[in-house]
């Protein structure tokens, strides 16, 4: 487990999206370069360790992160029993295009670019959402995504877009590499050798973290700053 360096605690938070509150944790550290919203995937949330892992090497970059859960109480515990509602799309989106609204209402990340970070369905949902807020979304990472659920708003895309996939995740690689074909925006494919869906083989998570940490860095921050606890 990496030590903590990043100057920023995490606080709970309410995300006002259209008529519901979701639930998420707000980190800013001084100095931020942008800020990262991550759209987590089924049967997940807010504090699943892989997503925290990257979220914790992003703030000790230098940005600011926003783990929110799209689904409310009642809505994960009906999805777990029917499975429905983790692709339905036009639901996710709508909430991480209020989630993006929100944080353009507050003090602390009003001003700073917003990065989408997608896992499973919820890369779908992400490049949904930079389709709807072109002006605010300046990048986005998909993690064992499916942007191919984005359909027809994958063209309208225009913030640049990098896709993770594990090298044994056969079937949602090639939905990728099919997603990318309909891309217009700067697109590109990273492929993990030897992981699978989970990235859960030793390391997978951190080339993971370090893939989001380059991408965000190179196309998110409008203007890098030395980070003295990026070490990657």
């Amino acid at each position: 487990m990496r030590e903590r360096r990043h100057n920023s605690e995490e606080r709970e938070v309410l995300v006002t999206s259209g008529p519901v509150a979701l639930e998420g944790a707000l980190a800013v550290p001084r100095g931020a370069g942008g800020v990262v919203l991550f759209a987590h995937g089924s049967g997940s949330s807010r504090r699943s360790p892989r997503n925290q892992f990257v979220a914790d090497l992003l703030r000790d970059a230098g940005l600011a992160t926003l783990l929110v859960d799209l689904l409310l109480v009642e809505e994960e515990a009906m999805d777990a029993r029917t499975r429905e509602i983790r692709f339905d799309i036009g639901l996710l989106a709508g909430r991480l295009v209020g989630a993006i609204d929100w944080l353009a209402l507050q003090s602390e990340t009003r001003t700073l670019p917003v990065g989408l970070f997608g896992a499973s369905t919820g890369g779908g949902a992400a490049m949904v959402a930079a389709a709807e807020r072109p002006e605010a979304v300046g990048a986005v990472v998909s993690r064992g995504g499916r942007p191919d659920l984005a359909g027809e708003a994958l063209p309208r895309v225009r913030a640049p877009s990098l896709l993770i996939v594990g090298g044994h995740d056969q079937p949602v690689l090639a939905l990728n590499q099919r997603a990318m074909a309909q891309m217009h925006a700067t697109v590109a494919l990273e492929v993990v050798a030897g992981a699978t869906h989970l990235f859960e083989e030793p390391g997978a998570l951190e080339q993971v973290a370090r893939l989001a940490r380059r991408w965000f860095l190179r196309h998110l921050v409008r203007e890098p700053a030395e980070s003295p606890g990026a070490i990657w």
